[in-house]
């Protein structure tokens, strides 16, 4: 066996980009904002509505819970819009 280590290709010195072209130097964030966490926990409700309802092999609570899913959607974009996504009007942090 051979002893030589592997790496990955290494970016060329001063780029500021990785080997996969993406430019790391700008943060993404994490999406911590109420209108985020809203949109989650409202869909979480709704998955689990549709599991239970899967396992009983309901249907009807099956697309009920389906719509619960989209209202968190429609939910988490009234609140983004109205200031209360990451870096909105409304909050004080920059979602950091």
């Amino acid at each position: 066996m051979s002893k030589a280590s592997v790496s990955a290709p290494k970016p060329a010195a001063g780029t500021g980009y990785s080997y996969d072209d993406i430019d790391h130097r700008e943060p993404t964030g994490h999406g911590n904002s109420p209108a985020a966490w809203t949109t989650v926990f409202v869909m979480l409700v709704g998955a689990l509505i549709m599991s239970i309802a899967f396992v009983i092999a309901n249907t009807t609570i099956f697309i009920a819970g389906g719509v619960v899913m989209l209202l968190g959607l429609v939910i988490g974009f009234v609140m983004r819009k109205a200031g209360y996504g990451v870096g909105g009007g409304k909050l004080k942090n920059s979602g950091h």
